[in-house]
């Protein structure tokens, strides 16, 4: 169809040297977007035509126009309406949709009166007969004088449009056929040397490649990369921990823990099936672990008990990556002399939890291990700080705890800003002589460990309440896809500190105008137009103005639709705001009935409804020029989550009017902004 459309084109164009995109869809009957279409189309064949955009404007008539042109002016409807004997004014209003303007305009063009003699007010009619001038006109748009036609673009019966039409001239190589460009050079045309005789078309430079689909990293991921690379620079080792099977020896025994321990249960364990039991063992070391426990050694009485190979010997999914923390060390052990040490791992641990928002079934540890003589447990106080400051974490507090293979044990709680809380992060301890001794380990080397998980640390740097939203079925793609690279910030915990006072510092020296400048060259400026119904005034705006004056140039005009009848005189000077061209935001407020006529959304914008959402909309744009200014996502999920819970509240009180006894609270309440209705709507 598009080629058959070229083809009429270049067939008018050859008879008539010249002609444009409105007089083709004229000429051949068809839509003009189908016309600049196939014009387009032309254009890309190199000289064919040459094309010149012009835009013109032209007169059109509104759906309230096209209505009077089928059924008459709604004054001529009123006229029409009234019979000899005259009709009540309330059965005349129901005599058609737009029978209140028709009274009015035939009132005052004195065509009907009206009789309040008695008790009910009747309309008559004034002259005899009348003519429709305003049909007569709309149906012949091109003979109303200039004058006519915009005291009919007020009453919103004529419109002013400006099309966009292309001007297509003969081009150098114009032609009434059309021969096929070739789009790429290939090997076939090359090796005939067919590409003598063939045209291609013209590379296109500005166009854009196509968008590669590519993976992207989860957020685990890009997490766990920059909690390697802190790690690293430490001055950490990456121990292996390719082995998510581990056999009980590993995971429990060689760590000091128990075989009768709750932990070694089924109901916190996955034990494996097949292969249900490991027979590789370092023998000699094994006897030791064995004598430790049950009889005890190294100055320790052990547990006493009858330890079994059998429950040594079962196989598992592992329940911490602390097991390969005690390979690694007697691996070290079993080289000629020790050296010191600095272990680090992050991978996958497996425990028989209850799923809830917090818990999974498998997640990922971090840990860390520091072996070296005379380590003390200031050492380890002293690394976890200089760790968590790495993340960005500098209060920490640490409670006592109780590890199998750990004393003194420690469980590291950090503060969390958007909680309002100490939350626990980890747990650490310095390993029992019971856990090191049997690997040979000199008594003056001690090991300092701590371990976090991976997935809590992330769901706070994104802002996550729910883990099953970051692992898991239910894990939104778009989250994965859209979220930025992981920064975390790298610097030691005194300079994190001293930055902080001296940006305080540097606050509070600065003038109110240079924070004012400061804060508008963040704001990027802002146009909105407000459709209010007169009969519900938007309260909040002024208030709202009011506390925006000492941070951003604001104006503030206000309109008054046609439609408006009876506009309140208490509203003659709502939100009076001086006019600047300067201004960051401009508020147009055009007081209008709501659901008269559709609002028109031109491209590039966008349809905002109900109060609550606009309130939403603007906090959040002042909250890109500073936090302290109104506080909303920037606080925080849960301050945000609060917040929004108080809006929904408000929401359910301005559609549901008819809960018992809201309309009594809405009545007695000195907050305007529960008179609101739903049907307030705003274009941005």
């Amino acid at each position: 169809m598009a080629k058959h459309l070229a083809d009429q084109i270049l067939e008018y164009l050859n008879t008539h040297d010249e002609t444009n995109s409105l007089e083709l869809a004229d000429k051949f009957q068809e839509d003009h977007q189908k016309i600049v279409g196939a014009i387009k189309s032309l254009e890309t064949v190199d000289n064919l035509i040459t094309v010149k955009p012009i835009s013109k404007k032209r007169w059109e008539t509104t759906d309230e126009g096209e209505h009077i042109i089928k059924h008459g002016s709604h004054e001529a409807v009123v006229y029409n309406a009234v019979p000899d004997k005259g009709i009540s004014a309330t059965e005349l209003m129901k005599s058609g949709p737009y029978a209140k303007v028709g009274f009015s305009k035939a009132m005052n063009a004195g065509w009907i009166e009206l009789d309040k003699s008695k008790d009910t007010p009747i309309v008559r009619k004034k002259v005899s007969s009348i003519v429709d001038t305003i049909q007569t006109h709309l149906k012949n748009i091109e003979n109303i004088p200039d004058n006519v036609k915009m005291e009919y673009k007020k009453r919103k019966l004529l419109q002013e449009v400006i099309i966009k039409i292309m001007h297509l001239e003969k081009g150098p190589n114009f032609s009434t056929k059309l021969e096929k460009l070739e789009a790429d050079l290939t090997s076939d045309l090359l090796i005939n040397g067919a590409w003598k005789d063939k045209k291609f078309k013209p590379y296109n430079f500005d166009a854009f490649g196509t968008t590669l689909q590519v993976g992207h990293l989860h957020p685990l991921m890009k997490v766990r990369h920059e909690f390697r690379k802190i790690f690293l620079e430490m001055g950490f080792t990456e121990m292996p921990t390719n082995n998510y099977v581990e056999s009980s020896f590993w995971n429990f025994d060689a760590l000091f823990q128990p075989q009768q321990h709750p932990a070694r249960d089924a109901h916190d364990t996955f034990f494996i099936s097949e292969p249900r039991v490991s027979t590789q063992f370092p023998m000699e070391y094994l006897e030791r672990v064995k004598t430790v426990h049950s009889k005890g050694a190294y100055g320790s009485q052990g547990y006493r008990y009858d330890w079994k190979l059998e429950e040594a010997q079962k196989n598992l999914l592992r329940t911490h990556t602390t097991s390969n923390s005690a390979r690694m060390l007697y691996q070290l052990m079993q080289k000629e002399e020790f050296k010191p040490v600095k272990y680090f791992s992050i991978d996958k641990v497996f425990r028989n939890e209850t799923l809830d928002a917090t818990h999974l079934a498998e997640f990922h540890q971090i840990e860390g291990v520091i072996a070296d003589y005379g380590l003390t447990l200031g050492n380890l106080i002293g690394t976890l700080y200089e760790f968590f400051s790495k993340l960005g974490i500098t209060q920490l507090q640490f409670k006592p705890a109780y590890n199998p293979y750990t004393e003194p044990s420690m469980e590291i709680f950090c503060f969390h800003n958007g909680l309002g809380k100490w939350i626990e992060i980890g747990n650490s301890g310095m390993f029992r002589p019971e856990m090191l001794l049997p690997m040979n380990i000199p008594p003056e080397v001690n090991v300092i460990a701590w371990g976090l998980s991976l997935e809590r640390p992330t769901m706070i740097m994104y802002g996550l309440n729910n883990i099953r939203d970051l692992v898991g079925p239910k894990v939104d793609m778009a989250m994965v896809h859209n979220n930025p690279i992981c920064r975390l910030e790298k610097t030691n915990r005194a300079n994190r500190l001293s930055w902080k006072v001296s940006e305080q510092e540097k606050i509070k020296i600065q003038s109110s105008r240079e924070v004012k400048i400061k804060l508008r060259e963040k704001f990027l400026k802002q146009s909105l137009v407000i459709f209010c119904d007169p009969k519900h005034p938007i309260y909040f705006i002024e208030l709202f103005l009011q506390f925006l004056k000492p941070y951003l140039h604001i104006s503030m005009s206000t309109h008054i639709h046609s439609m408006v009848t009876n506009f309140p005189n208490e509203l003659a000077d709502f939100g009076s705001c001086n006019s600047n061209v300067d201004s960051d935001m401009s508020l147009i407020l055009i007081w209008k009935p709501v659901g008269v006529d559709p609002i028109m959304v031109l491209p590039g914008m966008h349809r905002i409804l109900g109060v609550v959402n606009i309130a939403r909309y603007l906090n959040r744009l002042i909250e890109q020029i500073g936090i302290n200014i109104l506080k909303y996502e920037g606080n925080g999920p849960l301050y945000a989550s609060k917040i929004d819970s108080y809006l929904d509240k408000l929401q359910l009180a301005l559609y549901d009017m008819d809960i018992d006894g809201l309309q009594t609270i809405c009545k007695k309440s000195h907050y305007h902004v529960m008179d609101f209705p739903p049907s307030f709507r705003s274009i941005l």
